[in-house]
Order: structure tokens, then sequence, then C-alpha cells
């Protein structure tokens, strides 16, 4: 059965590259940490929306799910003491959020009904477990970037909360793989159901993550390519009605303009000397942009 986890930044930045910059600025790793700590609690909530929609049945999966809220709460409650502790926001973060962005790219209507139960459970078992290994991906990564940086008291206090999260996440992704196998047993067309949901949500969460972290020129020509992408998981019927409902507000991406802005202002007043030489041509450029600047600096590491 396949296997499917997340891809890199267009294909092209790993999570620890990422990471390892995010480490060196207070103000982005602060932000970081109110993210994870914003994608676990929003998690409870979406979890028990499941829990509620599948009212009831079957009940061992739904025990299970009862179990991961209290996890996800859990992780929820000491990220927040951690951002307290470090005198840091605690508000809704900046910038396109992931869970609402992966929320939107989901077509609803193909999975919320009776008839359509089973189908729903496999939906939602692969769209946790491939966010789940995003989680896991990005753990592992702060893990090792914060590891590699200078040991303060701070960086050890993020680091040991990152650490005491991770095991219980990856338990969470052995849980989604160990599901999706079983019903995969059943039947041939259950086989088919499972590889299928994969394929699909992982071109969801890919966009949706891609869509969080790519800001610059030509982003949503890239969105619309990730939209295009998840369209051809679906039987060719659904993709017309799909594409159409999503288009508008692909292509416009108010909340993209709103974090370009966002972020412009933040680079100018911090440092208007780097604005001009760094994040203008970073937005002019693309993210690939970066990538011989990763290179130089492992080089020079080495």
């Amino acid at each position: 059965m396949t296997v499917a986890y997340p891809r890199k930044l267009q294909n092209s930045l790993g999570a620890r590259e990422i990471m390892a910059q995010v480490v060196r600025d207070r103000e982005i790793h602060l932000i970081t940490l109110n993210r994870y700590r914003y994608n676990e609690q929003r998690s409870c909530k979406d979890l028990t929306d499941l829990i509620e929609k599948l009212n009831g049945k079957p009940k061992e999966l739904l025990k299970d799910l009862s179990h991961h809220i209290s996890d996800e709460a859990r992780h929820a409650m000491w990220l927040t003491d951690l951002l307290v502790d470090l005198g840091a926001d605690i508000g809704t973060p900046p910038g396109t959020s992931y869970i609402d962005e992966f929320e939107r790219l989901i077509d609803w209507e193909s999975y919320v009904t009776e008839h359509h139960r089973e189908d729903a459970i496999i939906s939602s078992l692969a769209a946790i477990n491939v966010t789940e290994k995003r989680g896991c991906e990005y753990f592992a990564a702060h893990i090792h970037a914060l590891k590699e940086a200078p040991q303060t008291e701070e960086n050890i206090k993020i680091r040991e909360t990152i650490e005491k999260i991770f095991p219980e996440e990856a338990g969470h992704v052995r849980w989604g793989n160990r599901k999706l196998a079983e019903i995969a047993k059943k039947s041939p067309e259950h086989r088919q159901k499972v590889e299928e949901a994969k394929r699909k949500y992982v071109a969801i969460e890919q966009a949706a993550y891609e869509a969080g972290m790519d800001i610059t020129f030509g982003a949503e020509l890239r969105r619309l390519d990730h939209l295009l992408e998840i369209a051809n998981t679906m039987p060719v019927w659904q993709r017309p009605q799909y594409l159409m409902e999503r288009l508008p507000e692909t292509l416009l991406a108010p909340q993209l303009q709103s974090t370009r802005l966002n972020v412009a202002q933040r680079a100018w007043n911090r440092d208007p000397q780097a604005f001009v030489e760094k994040f203008v041509p970073m937005f002019l450029n693309g993210i690939n942009s970066a990538i011989p600047q990763q290179k130089k600096a492992a080089e020079t590491k080495n």
C-alpha cells in the first residue's frame, strides 16, 4: 500500500533547512510556536466536530478519537504555558492559517452524509494522518535545530516542551497508518478507496502547507497549480464544481495580500536596509532564490 509523506516546500526546501533559520530569529521562532499552539487547539475542535458527525458509530473509532482530543488539548496546554512563560503572544497567529486553508480545500459535500459513512471515515483518517505526518516532520526538525542552536535557557525550555509532544504525535501517525491499513485489507474496493483518499489528502495538505509559507511573487499561480492537482484526484464529474467554487478565492487570495503587507511592514520596521537588499529580491525571485543561500551556508559551516 502507498505510503504518503509530506513533500518539501516547492519540492526544494525541507523542514530542517527552514527550522534552522527559524530558531535564529526570536520573533519568528515565537510566532512558529504560537502556530503550533493554535493548530493543536484547533484540532480539538475539528476532532470534536468529526465525532459529532459520526454520531456514535463506530464506537472503537470514536473512543480512539476522544483519546486523540485529550492528547491535542494537553499539547495546546503545554505550548500555551511555554509561550506565557516566555512573554510571547498567544493570540491568533498572523498570516494564512494552515488549518483554515486545509478545510477550504476539502470537498465537504462528498463525505458528510449517512449513506457515505465509510467513505467519510476513510477521508477523515487520511486527512488526520497526513497532517499529523507534517507535524511530526516539523517537530523533529525543530528539535534538531534547537540541538544545533546555542543552548540558552530559553532554547532548552522550548526543546524540552517539543520533546514531550513529539512522541505522542508520532503515536497518532502510527495509529492512522494502522487504521487505514485495516480498512484496506477488507477488499480490493476498500484498498482502492484508501489509496485514492491518500492521494487526495496529500495534495490538499501540500496546498495548505505551501499557502501558509509562500507569499512571494507568483504565489497565486502556484496555488492554482495545487488546486488543479487536487481536482485531478477526484472523479471527472466532480471537478468542474469543485474548481468553480474555489477558484475565485485561490486567485484573489485576500489573506495572502494581507500577509504580504504585514510581513513587508515588519521587515521594513526591523531593518530598512535589509528590506531593500534581502526581502525585495526574495519576494520578486520567489522562495527558490533562498536555495543557493542555504547551500552556501551549509558549505561554509562544513
